[in-house]
C-alpha cells in the first residue's frame, strides 16, 4: 500500500479519499473545510494542516479542486515544493484542457510524473467506490495511476497523452446534458398526449430512444429505479456542475472550431436554469423549468 496525500474534500474527494483509506493506503488529507477535514478523519485518514504537509513524503498526490485556477495554485504553491520527484500526481478535478496540459508540462519540468484523471458517477458513486476515470497521460503514468484509481472507482480508462482525460470528461458530459434535455422534454410531451410515464418508459427504454438518462437517471419521479426526481431533485450532480462542465464543453468546442449546436442549446437552457436559482439542484430537475413550474 502507498502513502497517498489528497488535497480536495468535498462531495466528492470526501469519498474517494475514505476510500483509498478503505483499501489501506496511507493516506494524509486536506481541506479548507474544517467539516470535510473532520469526516475524513472519521474515514480513516490521516488529516494534516495544509497541502504541503499533505505532499511531504508521499509517493502519490490525489488533487479534487473546484477549477483549473485552484490546480495550477495548488501545484505551484504546495506541491512543486515540497513532493520529491518522481511522486505521482493525478488530478481528478475537472477542468479545462488548456490548463491540465499546462499544469502537466510544468510538472514533467519539475520530475514529477502526472496523469489528469477526472471522475463520472456523481456522489454516490465516489462514496461507494464506484467511479468511473477517464485518464490522460503517457503509458508509464497511466500503469502508475490504475492501482490508485481503481482503488475509487470500478473503470479507469486510459484515454490517450496529457489532456486526454479532460477533453474525454467534457464531451461525456456534453452528451450527458443534452441527453437529460431531450429526455425531460419527451417525457412532457408523452404526458401532454395522454402517455403514463410510466408506460412511456417501459417501451422507451426498450426501444430506440434508450439513453442513460431515461433508465439510470430518469427525470421523472417515481419512474424506473430510484434518482434524485424521488428526493425532490436533491443531492445527485447539481446544476451549477452541469453548467460547469457545459461551459467548459463550449471553450474547448470554441478551440478548436467545432460545431456543437446541441450542446450550445443545453448550456443556454442549463444557463437559464441556474439563474433561476436553481444551481443546487440536481441536473434532471431542469425537468421543471421546461415544463413551466418554475
Amino acid at each position: 500500500m502507498a502513502r497517498i496525500g489528497f488535497i480536495g474534500l468535498g462531495n466528492m474527494g470526501g469519498g474517494m479519499a475514505a476510500n483509498l483509506a478503505k483499501t489501506g493506503h496511507d493516506v494524509h488529507a486536506f481541506d479548507l473545510s474544517e467539516d470535510a477535514v473532520e469526516r475524513a478523519k472519521q474515514a480513516g485518514c490521516l488529516t494534516v494542516a495544509s497541502a504541503a504537509a499533505a505532499a511531504d513524503g508521499a509517493e502519490a498526490v490525489v488533487t479534487m479542486l473546484p477549477a483549473g485556477k485552484h490546480v495550477e495554485q495548488v501545484y505551484a504553491d504546495s506541491l512543486f515544493g515540497n513532493a520529491q520527484p518522481g511522486t505521482l500526481l493525478l488530478d481528478c478535478s475537472t477542468i479545462d484542457v488548456a490548463t491540465a496540459k499546462r499544469v502537466a508540462e510544468a510538472a514533467a519540468a519539475k520530475g514529477f510524473v502526472t496523469v489528469d484523471a477526472p471522475v463520472s458517477g456523481g456522489i454516490a458513486a465516489a462514496n461507494e467506490g464506484t467511479l468511473t476515470f477517464m485518464v490522460g497521460g503517457s503509458h508509464a503514468a497511466f500503469e502508475r495511476a490504475e492501482p490508485i484509481l481503481s482503488a475509487m472507482g470500478k473503470a479507469v480508462i486510459h484515454a490517450g497523452a496529457s489532456g486526454a482525460g479532460q477533453a474525454a470528461k467534457i464531451c461525456n458530459n456534453m452528451l450527458l446534458g443534452a441527453s437529460m434535455v431531450a429526455t425531460c422534454e419527451t417525457f412532457l410531451l408523452a404526458q401532454k398526449l395522454g402517455l403514463d410515464p410510466q408506460t412511456f418508459f417501459d417501451i422507451a427504454s426498450k426501444a430506440s430512444g434508450q439513453c442513460w438518462s431515461m433508465t439510470s437517471y430518469c427525470p421523472v419521479p417515481g419512474v424506473g429505479p430510484v434518482t434524485p426526481a424521488d428526493r425532490d431533485y436533491q443531492g445527485g450532480f447539481a446544476t451549477a456542475l452541469m453548467l460547469k462542465d457545459l461551459r467548459l464543453a463550449m471553450e474547448a468546442a470554441s478551440g478548436v472550431a467545432a460545431d456543437v449546436p446541441m450542446g450550445a442549446k443545453a448550456a443556454e437552457l442549463y444557463q437559464q436554469f441556474a439563474d433561476a436559482g436553481q444551481g443546487g439542484l440536481d441536473f434532471s430537475g431542469i425537468i421543471k423549468m421546461l415544463g413551466g413550474k418554475i
